[in-house]
């Protein structure tokens, strides 16, 4: 070995030491400056909602502001891939909604991002089921008369979704497939102008959360019809589940994650997992989710890899079974 050879690989072995102990060295000054947390939805869904309280918990425990960014748009694939393109530095979090990594990359060939290789997983952190509800000037009261009617007259009946791709979408392409029925979707860029379209009958249903439609429902606004949880929820004890109506198989609940750049220090991905168990876990925080219908949740940052790959997985059969596409 040449005097220059060996020169040569001790200055590759010192690289890679220094290199090594950047991590360390970024976790134990972080956080040193402001964090932005992306959220794919304008205000006035059940994303927003989960996300400004997280940023303001976090904001608490880390010592610095956490600013929400609403980056609503192309079934939130603008939002994944602000999140998939920042700086692997912790200071860019994204609010990710599940079908954002297990809807959308079946129905879009072309997504700049892949839900595996460009996001480190850190947490899950809430859960809200789905609600459905109608218009108040729709000739329907309850599932079933939705149902018959739209069987009737195949394509009459219209849908709003929260954007295309998203599982407001899906929710109404399962409904589809397991009643047999055709309705017409119409995507809107976030929950807010959906649920406003539902109030104003410029469609005849809607499929969002509940954290969005219980307030229109108790309060008279629109009817609804039914939840797509294993049970009632508290809000609305006299809205039945979908199986009590006849859609047995009708179980949707979206959940919401945490996902930073996939080359993100796993330092400072424990990091932010530690404080976010903390906030999942505080009472504060359990009851204004529950007054809203929305569950807190938490997980290793294993375990919500596993839940995006097993909801990839179940979301693909739906997909294909529907045939939804968006390219």
């Amino acid at each position: 070995m040449t005097k220059l050879h060996r020169k040569s690989i001790l200055s590759l072995l010192l690289a890679a030491t220094a290199v090594v102990g950047i991590a360390p060295a970024l976790a134990d000054n972080y956080p040193s400056k402001p964090l932005k947390l992306i959220v794919a939805f304008p205000p006035g869904g059940a994303s927003d909602a989960v996300g400004r309280l997280y940023a303001e918990k976090l904001s608490e425990a880390l010592k610095q502001p956490v600013v929400v960014e609403n980056k609503p748009g192309a079934g939130t694939a603008i939002a994944a891939e602000a999140a998939a393109k920042a700086a692997p530095d912790g200071y860019t979090l994204s609010l990710a909604p599940a079908g954002q990594l297990t809807v959308l990359p079946h129905i879009n060939s072309k997504l700049p991002y892949d839900p595996f290789k460009d996001f480190a997983p850190v947490s899950v952190v809430a859960s809200v089921p789905y609600v459905i509800a109608a218009a108040n000037n729709t000739p329907f009261a309850n599932l079933k008369d939705l149902v018959a009617k739209a069987k009737k007259e195949p394509g009459k009946y219209t849908y709003s979704s929260c954007g295309n791709g998203t599982l407001c979408h899906l929710s109404g392409e399962l409904f589809k497939s397991l009643t047999g029925t055709d309705l017409l979707h119409v995507p809107y860029k976030g929950s807010a102008p959906a649920v406003t379209a539902l109030l104003g009958g410029e469609v005849n249903v809607s499929f969002d959360t509940l954290q969005v439609l219980a307030s229109q429902i108790k309060a008279g606004k629109v009817k609804g019809l039914a939840i797509t949880s294993s049970k009632r929820s508290f809000l609305l004890p006299d809205l039945p589940t979908a199986a009590e109506v006849g859609v047995p198989n009708l179980e949707v609940s979206s959940w919401f994650g945490i996902v930073v750049p996939a080359a993100t220090p796993k330092d400072i991905v424990n990091r932010l997992n530690r404080e976010l168990a903390r906030i999942a876990e505080s009472t504060e925080v359990k009851g204004r989710f529950a007054a809203q219908g929305i569950e807190t949740l938490n997980s290793t940052p294993e375990g919500f890899a596993k839940l995006i790959r097993d909801d990839h997985a179940r979301w693909g059969k739906v997909v294909k079974a529907s045939g939804a596409k968006l390219d």
